[in-house]
């Protein structure tokens, strides 16, 4: 094997400072992008234990969101990952074309390798800042996003762009971390994400900020309510907000007005 090259983001991520990327808006993506990178290879078993199986049923509640099929839906997945929430739409929506985009060129490799044995032959991905999408105006009808938004440079940001690229009366569905409101479970929620983040991370590849990520980040986020309201004052409306480990995790079901 040959020895790691000064890009490789192994090398590169233990190197960025925490909290300067995350303060700064300008610097967040590079850092996200390289985080992602590096944790591709695991990050399906990583969502799995992280939320004690619970994740793959918070994304079927949502899949179940979409509205009846017919020939032509067109679905954007962003955030995507190894493309489970785009399989997971299309085995929902036999007659949609689904695509899928995320910044980490290694998650995009990966998801076009775990295709299912039934196709999902109408499922596409491709390499794409969640900002600056090459899709049209108005031109999706669903917008699905898993633990997305949050890793955006702001929350705003995603948002208007993904309201620019969604018709008028489409569906967006959104799945994060969120800050949780009460401040005693807040408090222990970011303790065992900051633990169990870095141990994980430290565990999987000698790199503790790989997942001790996760707890700043979700620090610096909004709670769920907070995001339904920038969803509303952006053009939305929310038709569910449903919380899941007291307000760490939410899932939004809105409507682009």
């Amino acid at each position: 094997m040959s020895a790691p090259r000064p890009t490789d983001p192994e090398r590169i991520l233990p190197r960025l400072d925490l909290g300067t990327h995350l303060d700064d808006p300008s610097l967040k993506q590079r850092f996200v992008t390289t985080m992602f990178e590096v944790i591709a290879p695991r990050y399906d078993r990583f969502t799995r234990v992280f939320s004690f199986g619970m994740d793959r049923g918070w994304k079927r509640s949502l899949v179940r969101e979409i509205p009846p099929t017919h020939a032509g839906l067109r679905i954007v997945d962003l955030a995507c990952g190894t493309g489970d929430f785009a399989f997971m739409a299309a085995q929902a929506s036999a007659a949609a074309r689904v695509i899928g985009f995320d910044v980490a060129r290694r998650m995009i490799r990966r998801a076009a390798a775990a295709r299912p044995a039934d196709g999902a032959a109408q499922v596409r991905f491709a390499v794409a800042d969640m900002t600056r999408l090459p899709v049209p105006d108005g031109s999706a009808d669903v917008v699905t996003v898993g633990y997305g938004v949050r890793n955006a440079p702001t929350p705003g940001a995603a948002i208007d762009e993904i309201r620019r690229i969604l018709r008028p009366g489409g569906t967006l569905l959104v799945l994060d971390f969120y800050r949780p409101p009460n401040p005693v479970w807040r408090r222990l929620f970011l303790w065992y994400l900051r633990a169990a983040g870095s141990a994980v991370g430290w565990a999987w590849h000698r790199i503790p900020v790989a997942y001790g990520y996760i707890a700043p980040s979700v620090e610096r986020h909004l709670t769920g309510a907070e995001f339904s309201r920038a969803l509303e004052d952006a053009g939305f409306q929310v038709m569910r907000e449903r919380r899941r480990l007291f307000g760490g995790i939410c899932l939004h079901t809105a409507r682009r007005l």
